[in-house]
């Protein structure tokens, strides 16, 4: 009975040595992309730069944790072999009733941890939260409004080529649609490879944006418009979820988010334009979609 304590105490830092060394692989792992990347598949690198300072940090807490666990049981394990070791060899066990010094030190060693998490992530939380942070031209420049609703996601851009003078002038656009400006519904259409913003807001009840591949995760709280910073490094689609229990179909609550290059994303929002502006009959004036098909035609014909 006696050694089944120290098997049971050793079991669980070896199941837990055993489990992360075979996480990655299972995908029990951070969400994991498909494909290919820097020679290695399906890897789990943040297609965003604030995604993976924050995987930088969940790895360092992992380290951490995981060291703390494993020397724990040991402890564990040690005290209770070498009390059943005493048993076994007759000698009477020794009565404690605590140890100061210990007290001390457990206490000060695991708030000196705390401290230090605390102190060392600051970085990257003022980067991801802290406006003040956000470069200058990504807030006079906002790629879009977000609108969380159950259970979809409306989405407002300002018109194409549209550049705010000031703070000021942003806040007023976010009070309301303003002419030129563009819709869509659970399609996020964003440029890559430089820090853009988008404004999220709620019609009704608390959700929570969440692109998983990015490591973007912003509560929308009714009464509150909140901008959200990051940045896509990788083009291609993504999942937009809702991580906030909303309502009976929190579940549908799916869109995707698009990155592309910046001539691929003035494209899109150009036909985004043209799509809302044609009415059936007559194609809407200067539209970049109108040149690019005729000069294809024209292309074709030739």
């Amino acid at each position: 009975m006696k050694r089944l304590w120290v098997a049971f105490f050793m079991f669980w830092p070896l199941l837990a040595v055993v489990v992360c060394w075979f996480a990655a692989d299972m995908n029990w792992w951070l969400p994991r992309h498909d494909g290919t990347i820097g020679g290695a598949e399906g890897v789990t690198t943040a297609f965003s730069p604030i995604g993976q300072r924050i995987d930088d940090l969940f790895h360092l807490i992992l380290i951490i944790t995981s060291v703390v666990f494993v020397g724990t049981h040991i402890a564990l394990g040690y005290v209770v072999w070498g009390g059943a070791k005493n048993v076994d060899e007759g000698r009477k066990s020794v009565f404690t009733h605590g140890s100061h010094n210990l007290e001390v030190m457990w206490t000060i060693i695991p708030a000196g941890v705390l401290l230090f998490i605390a102190l060392y992530q600051m970085d990257t939380w003022a980067e991801y939260r802290v406006k003040s942070t956000y470069p200058e031209k990504a807030l006079r420049t906002p790629i879009a409004e977000i609108t969380a609703r159950q259970f979809e996601w409306r989405i407002r851009y300002p018109a194409p080529g549209r550049e705010f003078a000031s703070d000021a002038e942003v806040d007023q656009w976010l009070m309301g649609p303003q002419p030129g400006d563009l819709y869509s519904v659970n399609e996020l259409h964003v440029p890559t490879n430089r820090p853009v913003i988008v404004h999220l807001r709620s019609m009704d009840v608390q959700h929570s944006f969440f692109v998983p591949k990015l490591r973007v995760k912003q509560d929308a709280v009714p009464g509150s418009i909140i901008p959200i910073k990051f940045e896509v490094t990788k083009p291609g689609e993504y999942e937009l979820l809702c991580a906030e229990l909303c309502g009976w179909g929190h579940y549908k609550m799916g869109a995707k988010l698009i990155g592309r290059n910046t001539q691929g994303h003035a494209a899109a929002i150009e036909k985004m334009r043209h799509d809302q502006e044609y009415d059936g009959i007559t194609q809407p004036a200067d539209s970049v979609v109108d040149q690019t098909e005729s000069t294809t035609r024209m292309a074709r014909t030739n």
